[in-house]
Parts: C-alpha cells; structure tokens; sequence
C-alpha cells in the first residue's frame, strides 16, 4: 500500500472526511466498474458503489490494512452484489477447487491495423459480455482491475484454486469465440 493512501486511511479512520473522500475519488471508478460487469444495470451499480463507500466509512475504523485498501473495498461492493444477485456466490463455488497452472495470456498487441485493433477490442467485450456472470466478474477482477490470482481469491472469499480454474475457463471459452470470430472473418 502506497505510503499517502495509508496516511489518506489513517486520516480518514480518525474522522477525517476530505481523507475518506480522497479515497473514494481514488477507488470509486474500480468500484463502479465492478458493479456494474456484475449487475449489468447502470442505475444498480451507482447505488452498489454509493453503497459500498457508505459502507467502508462506517467499518474504516475496523480496518486493519492486513490486505490492500483496494481489495477490501473490492470485497465490501462483491458482497453487495451477491445480496444482490444470490446464484453469483453458489455458481463462484460450484467451479471446483482444480489448481490450473497459468496459462500465457492471448497476445492482442499486433494488429494490421489501428482498425483492426479496434474492431479486435469490440469482439473481445462482446465476447466477455457473453461469458456467465461468475466468469465475467473474475475476468473483470483480473484484466481490467489487475488484481492477482490471490487477491482474487481474497476478495471473493474462494479458494486459490477456484479462482484460477475459473480463469482458465473463462478464458478458453473466450478463445473458442475468438476463433470462431477470426474463422468468419477468413471466409467473408
């Protein structure tokens, strides 16, 4: 944690509110962000991060910074969202618990052209937009976020394994629709 978020924390934990609201300027796009992969409603994932920032000034004082600031707000607007959304949290777990060795990430970084890149972006959130909602939320966690296998793991509350088979499928089943994309471009 990063020497003036912890005084920011430190501040804020005395009552500090120009504090607390430094953080939130800092943390709420990540938050919303969140929210709103996991509730697809953008109306919801403002009252989710409105709501999770509520709800860290009431428990700051309980924070002991044993994981990142970031991750525990992560945590706090996860379980709103599984208040929110019930299957989320059984369909999380239901992944299994197979430890999957890390997989080289799709290189994206050489396109034909700018347009090309664009049109590639396009078809890489259509097709995260077509992944179960459990998978959305830990490719989200993970690429656009950039959190860790293990802060993953934190935030969600689910084993280290189940993040990373979650990730793993999530990411062949992003595959196979990119291929099929790429396939259908070749023929047109």
């Amino acid at each position: 944690m990063a020497d003036s978020e912890q005084i920011l924390i430190q501040k804020a934990q005395k009552g500090d509110p120009d504090a607390f609201a430094a953080l939130v300027n800092e943390h709420q796009r990540y938050v919303y962000n969140l929210a709103l992969r996991v509730v697809k409603d953008e109306n919801e994932a403002l009252d989710l991060a409105q709501e999770t920032f509520v709800r860290a000034w009431t428990a700051l004082p309980n924070f002991k910074g044993q994981s990142q600031f970031r991750t525990w707000l992560y945590r706090i607007v996860t379980n709103l969202c599984y208040n929110r959304l019930p299957n989320l949290r059984r369909s999380l777990n239901d992944l299994g618990d197979d430890v999957m060795e890390d997989i080289p990430e799709p290189n994206f970084d050489n396109p034909a052209s700018e347009f090309e890149s664009n049109e590639t972006r396009q078809h890489l959130q259509e097709a995260i937009g077509s992944l179960d909602s459990n998978y959305q939320l830990l490719i989200n966690l993970r690429y656009q976020n950039e959190l860790s296998y293990d802060e993953i793991a934190s935030t969600l509350n689910l084993p280290l394994g189940t993040v990373k088979t979650g990730i793993f499928r999530a990411k062949e089943q992003l595959r196979k629709t990119l291929a099929h994309l790429e396939e259908s471009w070749i023929t047109a």
